[in-house]
């Protein structure tokens, strides 16, 4: 894209879940996250948005429909990671999210592109809590 040229972004995306009301529990219990919108649909739709910060994707938290989405929850990545939580402070928000019972499936590492360490939401799909390397 040119500079004057449409401006986009990433700005939502859509997660799995499998009841609204105990997803927005975990993630601003467990992760801070803010409720940014939970608007009643009708028939048992919601639009339910949480938020990490200002600034990033926010996460749609919808909640699955028929056997078919419902085998989805927890597994949208097939087992690989599938959304990365960025901070500017690894360590502080690590320990915050341990207190809180967040559970990392690995120590913290130091890589090439930052400081990383695997944890899993309450349905087991896969997050890298990350600082990146500056």
């Amino acid at each position: 894209m040119s500079a004057g040229g449409p401006s986009r972004a990433l700005a939502t995306v859509t997660l799995l879940v499998a009841d609204y009301d105990e997803a927005i529990a975990w993630y601003t219990q467990k992760l801070g996250f803010a409720l940014a919108e939970d608007i009643d649909l009708g028939g048992g739709k919601r639009w339910v948005v949480v938020a990490a910060g200002k600034r990033g994707a926010r996460l749609l938290l919808a909640q699955a429909s028929g056997a078919e989405q419902a085998a989805r929850v927890g597994d949208q990545a097939g087992g690989r990671v599938f959304l990365f939580l960025e901070t500017d402070d690894f360590f502080r928000d690590h320990a915050a999210m341990t207190a809180a019972g967040v559970r990392f499936r690995e120590e913290p590492r130091r890589e090439p592109y930052g400081t990383v360490a695997v944890f899993a939401d309450l349905y087991g799909n896969l997050w890298d809590l990350i600082e990146p390397r500056r």
